[in-house]
């Protein structure tokens, strides 16, 4: 085998990427393959079955190594741990069918441009493509750089201005029927799997082969009565689980199947708007989007006009997402890097819906196809449950050696029966069957079948609950869980929030709170004035929707939404502009109304959102909303109350959820679309604070109680404050009474400083720095043997996390790990009750149950909410 991996050609596929291969370069030679064929025939097909389970071997026994451009087979190895090997034929494109009817010669523009990945693909002069298909992606061989590089979307290192310059008239129809030649369809085809197909890769399978192995013995020793039953139960696992595949085959099926017969519209650089069938999109075209309820057959870069778009499919929350456009700037810098922002705000993924398209202007609403296919992040999304990536759980690990073992002990065995019948001078055949037999006893053939019929049992209590897998071999590992990560709002506190009050600021410092149960109206001014702008709310059938922050926070000002009608002109705006109004309600206002003519959505990583409005009749302001340290550090410093640190942790550590807002008047003359975000986001003036309540799910504390109950550990990941993270640990459970919790506090090596961290307990207000001086926690002081009163629990920022990632890696270990002990020994008692019910045949089902049900409970029990953000509180015990 090395020898093979030595003389090939090699590479790697998807270079630092999670899915990142090994591929090696192999030609078909004749005479290995005539060789090949006569083992087969004379191996009665056993030589093919073991090239099915070894595919590498099927490579080496066909083919000779070598180079990648000169190979018709390729062999790819994983990177990670497994080294899973698979292979693939080498596929020709040619184009001469185009060269017919486009004109296209070796010397044609739109071929000699090596700029773009697709064109190096091409051999010149016989106009031919080589590509190999590897999990639904295609990728083409670059002649240039002589390797093989994924095809079906843009390059990453286009500028903006490029996109813009490029695409931004749209392609020429010589230039897409030579990207759709290449690229394949813009399609996301998951056949429904053939029965028969099913039926064979699940009779093919190692343990089934050994099966039938077993049943031939035990028919030659007369021994019917158990090979029946042995037949009887692996038919009835092969067939639930040939049929259960197939039904997830028909629901993935009819679940993609109506992104690839979608009609758009697209813009030809000669023959202007047309419409198209979604499948024929390539990366490049110009989307022309008009309307609402369009769903999105490509994943595009939005470059004129807005959006706002549901992402429930991909994201599994239904809050209507805005939408920015691509800005056109001179920087050669790639358009993913050009800004601190999110890229994903530019784009419009494959499976959302576009609620809204509002044009800039009198223009289109237009974008970019950026992926197609399989490249998009449905296709990627449909990808994963086709290939699930392979886990090294160590219940499979301990299953294989517990084989092994087996295996062992049957050696052991035979070598035994050998001696003894041998001796005793029976019957040549006779030896040979006693001796093959012991490997039947020690190896259970039932365990495939029990294996089998136990996870289909598993998971149909599962779906009962409403609980779905798409990889039921792993229900079994949920027994083993030690860990749970849960999310804060909306997975253990309620999802809505509940305006408390506002803190407004002066020159003076923080003024009385507002309370919002006083029923009196907010006063108005910039404050109110910037609740009632700085969201990403729309108007969607008369009804507003959005954020559920966003929702409170606007209602809270009694002002209403509208959208801009004929009558309401201002340049640069959007067709449909949303506008907020005070209402009566409120009195005597100094403003008409806002128009909100520009958004800078709100980012997770940049923890903050900011708008441009247009007062009627007035100037023009922009208003910032988001986490208050981020504001303040956006704000004219002697605008920030020097109070600032102490009144926000006066309502963090009561758990609330606290948004600061900060405002600034922006000149006239300057067009709104070329002020950068840079620009708009300093020297703002503070306004003050805004307090939400956020309280707890009824069932967040018997939950969280039940799981620490059996002994399993839970951690909150949040993107809110940290203080107010540890608070409602507090309130949950997750910190019980009399546990303390340990802040940590790293910073980065800055100059002549060195990184340091600083461990401080929340209830104290004097840090110790790290190795600066002898300031220790003993976390071993009044800590009782058995229980958890007195353990202590750390919190810490993304930022602090990333540091000691970076300077203490050492210690990280020790922050996050706890030891969950007992899990080796419920491990070991499962597969050795697992083994005793399949030697045993009359007990398998009850004691099957059992074990089953214990997983079971285990897992109905566990909940994995999608954990993001920047704060981490975890738990350490002694």
């Amino acid at each position: 085998m090395a020898d093979h991996l030595e003389k090939s050609q090699h590479a790697l596929l998807n270079e630092g990427d999670e899915n990142e291969m090994e591929i090696f370069g192999y030609r078909t030679q004749g005479c290995r393959k005539a060789l090949c064929l006569i083992g087969s025939i004379f191996s009665l097909g056993m030589l093919p079955l073991v090239f099915y389970w070894r595919p590498a071997w099927r490579v080496w026994a066909n083919c000779v190594p070598c180079s990648l451009q000169e190979a018709d087979v390729v062999l790819l190895k994983t990177t990670d741990e497994f080294k899973i090997y698979s292979w693939k034929k080498v596929i020709w494109i040619s184009l001469s069918a185009l060269s017919s009817t486009s004109g296209l010669t070796p010397d044609h523009p739109l071929i000699t441009d090596e700029g773009y990945i697709i064109n190096r693909a091409i051999r010149k002069p016989d106009l031919k493509v080589r590509y190999i298909k590897v999990q639904k992606i295609r990728y083409v061989w670059n002649n240039l750089e002589g390797q093989f590089q994924k095809i079906g979307s843009l390059e990453d290192w286009l500028s903006s201005a490029k996109i813009h310059q490029k695409f931004g008239l749209g392609l020429t129809s010589e230039e897409q029927e030579i990207r759709r030649l290449i690229c394949g369809p813009n399609a996301i085809d998951v056949e429904i799997t053939p029965i028969w197909k099913l039926l064979i890769k699940e009779v093919l399978n190692p343990f089934y082969i050994f099966q039938l192995f077993s049943v031939c013995l035990w028919f030659s020793e007369d021994y019917k009565e158990y090979a029946l039953a042995i037949i009887l139960m692996s038919v009835i696992s092969i067939a639930l689980t040939v049929y259960d595949l197939r039904q997830q085959s028909v629901k993935l099926h009819h679940l993609v199947e109506s992104h690839n017969s979608i009609t758009v519209s697209v813009y030809e650089r000669k023959a202007g708007a047309q419409d198209l069938e979604s499948r024929l999109l390539v990366p490049g075209d110009l989307l022309i989007l008009t309307g609402s309820r369009v769903q999105m057959p490509c994943d595009a870069i939005l470059i004129d006009g807005s959006c706002v778009v549901d992402e429930g499919m991909l994201t599994g929350e239904s809050i209507p997402v805005t939408k920015t456009p691509l800005s056109q700037t001179a920087s050669s810098v790639p358009w993913k890097m050009q800004s601190e922002a999110d890229p994903r705000r530019h784009v419009l993924f494959c499976g959302t819906e576009v609620i809204q398209a509002k044009a800039a202007g009198s223009g289109a609403v237009r974008a970019v196809v950026l992926q197609t296919g399989f490249n998009t992040a449905k296709g990627d999304l449909v990808r994963s449950i086709l290939y699930p990536k392979p886990m090294n759980f160590k219940l499979y690990r301990d299953a294989i050696r517990f084989l092994l073992c087996l295996v062992g002990t049957a050696t052991i065995g035979m070598v035994y029966t050998l001696c003894v019948y041998v001796l005793s001078g029976e019957p040549p055949e006779e030896v040979v069957r006693k001796a093959l037999d012991v490997i039947t006893i020690a190896v259970p053939p039932a365990l495939p079948a029990a294996l089998t019929t136990g996870i289909i049992y598993a998971q149909r209590r599962l779906k009962k609950k409403g609980i779905f897998c798409i990889s039921p071999q792993r229900i079994n590992v949920c027994g083993q869980l030690n860990l749970v990560c849960f999310d804060k709002t909306g997975t253990l506190t309620r999802g809505g929030l509940d305006p408390w009050g506002v803190v407004p600021c002066d020159q003076n410092g923080f003024q009385a709170v507002h309370s919002f149960a006083s029923g009196k109206a907010l006063p108005q001014g910039p404050l109110c004035a910037a609740m009632a702008s700085c969201h990403s709310l729309i108007l969607l059938d008369g009804t507003i929707q959005g954020d559920p922050l966003d929702l409170k926070m606007f209602e809270a000002t009694k002002w209403e939404m509208t959208a801009s009608g004929d009558d309401f002109h201002i340049k640069e705006m959007l067709a449909h502009t949303i506008v907020v109004k005070p209402t009566d309600m409120v009195g005597q206002v100094p403003v008409e109304g806002l128009a909100i003519v520009h958004q800078f959505p709100f980012s997770s990583a940049l923890q903050r959102m900011t708008v441009i409005v247009q007062e009627m009749g007035g100037g023009r302001l922009a208003f910032m909303k988001g986490a208050p340290e981020r504001v303040a550090s956006f704000c004219q410093p002697d605008t920030v109350p020097t109070s600032f640190i102490s009144e926000l942790q006066i309502y963090t550590t009561q758990g609330f959820r606290v948004i600061a807002l900060a405002y600034k008047k922006l000149e006239m003359d300057c067009p709104t679309t070329a002020l950068m975000r840079e620009k708009v986001e300093s020297d703002l003036v503070f306004l003050g604070l805004l307090i939400l309540e956020n309280r707890l799910k009824e069932e967040t504390k018997p939950v969280l109680e039940e799981l620490i109950s059996a002994r399993i550990r839970t951690v909150m990941i949040t993107g809110d404050n940290l203080q107010t993270a540890i608070t409602v640990a507090r309130k949950s459970g997750m910190v019980s009474e009399g546990q303390k919790v340990i802040l940590v506090e790293a910073n980065e090596a800055t100059g002549s400083s060195s990184a340091s961290i600083s461990w401080k307990l929340v209830e104290e207000k004097k840090p110790g720095p790290f190795g600066s001086q002898d300031t220790y926690i003993n976390i071993r002081e009044e800590v009782p043997e058995n229980g958890r009163d007195g353990s202590y629990h750390f919190a810490l920022s993304g930022k602090s996390f990333h540091v000691i990632s970076q300077y203490f890696s050492s210690l990280l270990p020790k922050l996050v790990m706890n030891n969950f002990l007992g899990s080796s020994c419920v491990f070991a008692f499962s597969w050795v009750l697992l083994y005793v019910s399949i030697v045993i045949p009359w007990i398998p089902l009850v004691q099957l149950s059992v074990k089953l049900k214990i997983f079971q409970d285990m897992a109905e029990k566990a909940v994995f909410p999608m954990a993001a953000g920047f704060n981490y509180t975890g738990h350490l015990k002694k």
